[in-house]
């Protein structure tokens, strides 16, 4: 069972790398925005024209956005589906500032900053806004207390972390305009940044991993993009340019990508999936904070200093390094682990078959039948459980004649056919040999008077076996259980029923009376 799960997995990654390689829409995404770039390096040094091709470029990745997050929308559910409808929504208002400030861009002229105008703005916060609103919001699984303790911790390791990075950037702002502005956008990035880890950590992220990459690579390029310094005259270099367009197609291309999974399997696609036990976005976190902290060091910084802080670094790089090799080992014994508990399932559960089932046929064997009956006694209305036991005439013959073989294909047919004979909540059994036996739970004596017609009725028709066919008739007799009735007591009611049938002629039924009773019990 799990070689045929890992199997299946391995033909869904394959038939998804397919669709992903060969998708014509996501293959003009990044023909589109390649083409942007290249504009924007052969207009370098031009006022106005790199602004104008920065913003005519991106209407239609915003588009690309809005429209795949709406049709992921469509097959999501619940928070999933609240989740993408923002997302859609999102794209719609970048759509539409982006678009109008394009037009903007044409009609201006000096212009050398990426800055949009003030529809472009509100769109973009408004939408912005209402993702990380979106992702604060989305539901965690049931976590223990103590998971929940490390999400939170992990959580608010990287937030501290992007806190310092903002503010080695801010605190050399020589105005308050500036210090403000940079402490603001500092804390929208921390924000959707604690956010997209929030979802990252909490193992269930809206989105399949493959789509989840580009959004998160967005996110931190367009971080980096922001505090690319632009050159003092305020001109901005084609570099510059590149690095802020170029998150509008990542987070493009997640909506996209995702689509095509729903469209690939869209039984994977969502939903919960499991968590490793250990998260190395807090490792990164310290890792960034301490090459802020190296780029805020002053420049006449003594030996005494740098040799502290690169042996602070070196110390940090090997306990991570030791951390992470304890991390793997553990990980690996955590899914041999689960590997081995998982066959031992599997194991149990042949072995609880073998137990309560037939080999033969895959009917309740008798000790099964015996515990269904007794449960279904003690919890039944007096008249309304009734047994009925099937003995096979003829069957003696077919095994003499055409042999075991013959006799097995004749005993599993006959199974197929009391199976097809009674409802879903009705248990079928062999008792052992050509003795069969059935529970037919809230059913009343007519209808075990009926349920006795249909089986005769099915086995009429031969039971092919090979070049011929083979058939038997049954003797069946049945008894509806009394007050007081035990398993014993039915079983012996509805065999006696069913030896007055073959002392009747063979092939009819019987229903069990009193008089069926041995004489002088």
């Amino acid at each position: 069972m799990i070689q045929a799960r890992s199997a299946a997995l391995l033909r869904i990654r394959r038939a998804l790398s397919l669709a992903l390689r060969h998708d014509s829409v996501m293959i003009a995404a990044v023909l589109w925005a390649l083409a942007g770039v290249a504009v924007l390096f052969a207009l370098a040094g031009q006022e106005n024209g790199q602004v104008r091709t920065f913003w005519a470029f991106q209407p239609p990745l915003d588009a690309l956005l809005a429209y795949s997050s709406w049709r992921v929308c469509r097959k999501a559910t619940g928070a999933l589906r609240r989740f993408w409808r923002v997302l859609f929504v999102a794209g719609t208002l970048f759509t539409v500032g982006d678009a109008t400030q394009a037009v903007l861009a044409f009609q201006r002229h000096g212009q050398w900053s990426t800055a949009g105008g003030t529809v472009q703005g509100a769109c973009f916060a408004v939408g912005m806004g209402a993702v990380i609103v979106a992702m604060l919001l989305h539901p965690l699984p049931g976590q223990s207390g103590r998971e929940k303790l490390a999400f939170w911790l992990d959580s608010t390791t990287v937030l501290v972390g992007g806190a310092v990075v903002a503010w080695c950037f801010a605190a050399g702002q020589s105005s308050t305009d500036d210090l403000v502005g940079t402490l603001a956008a500092g804390a929208v990035i921390l924000t959707s940044g604690f956010a997209a880890v929030k979802l990252v950590l909490s193992g269930n992220a809206p989105m399949h991993r493959a789509a989840a990459i580009p959004m998160v690579l967005s996110a931190g390029i367009n971080s980096v993009g922001f505090f690319l310094p632009s050159a003092a005259d305020g001109h901005v270099p084609a570099y510059v340019y590149a690095v802020r367009f170029f998150p509008s197609l990542l987070i493009a291309l997640g909506p996209r990508i995702q689509e095509i999974v729903v469209r690939v399997d869209a039984t994977t696609a969502f939903g919960s999936r499991r968590r490793r036990p250990y998260s190395l976005l807090p490792y990164g976190s310290i890792a960034v904070a301490f090459t802020a902290v190296l780029a805020a060091l002053p420049q006449d910084a003594n030996t005494k200093l740098w040799g502290a802080v690169s042996g602070l670094g070196l110390i940090f790089a090997l306990v991570v390094l030791r951390q992470l090799a304890a991390f793997h080992d553990n990980t690996r014994l955590i899914e041999q682990l689960d590997t081995t508990l998982a066959e031992l399932r599997e194991h149990e559960a042949r072995l609880r078959h073998q137990a309560l089932f037939d080999g033969l046929t895959g009917l309740a064997n008798r000790t099964h039948f015996h515990e269904e009956v007794t449960t279904a006694l003690a919890d039944c209305t007096p008249g309304t459980t009734s047994l009925v036991l099937i003995d096979l005439d003829g069957f003696k013959a077919v095994n003499d004649t055409l042999g075991h073989e013959a006799g097995d294909a004749l005993l599993a047919g006959v199974a197929d056919r009391l199976r097809s004979s009674v409802r879903d909540n009705d248990l079928v059994a062999r008792l052992g040999g050509d003795e069969f036996a059935m529970l037919l739970r809230d059913c009343s004596d007519e209808d075990a008077v009926l349920t006795s017609k249909r089986i005769l009725e099915a086995l009429e028709e031969p039971i092919p076996y090979g070049a011929t066919a083979v058939r038997a008739n049954a003797s069946i007799g049945f008894a509806c259980a009394s007050p007081g009735d035990e398993v014993s007591s039915l079983l012996r009611a509805a065999d006696l029923a069913m030896y007055a049938a073959k002392h009747d002629g063979k092939g009819t039924w019987m229903r069990y009376h009193e008089s069926m009773q041995p004489t002088g019990r």
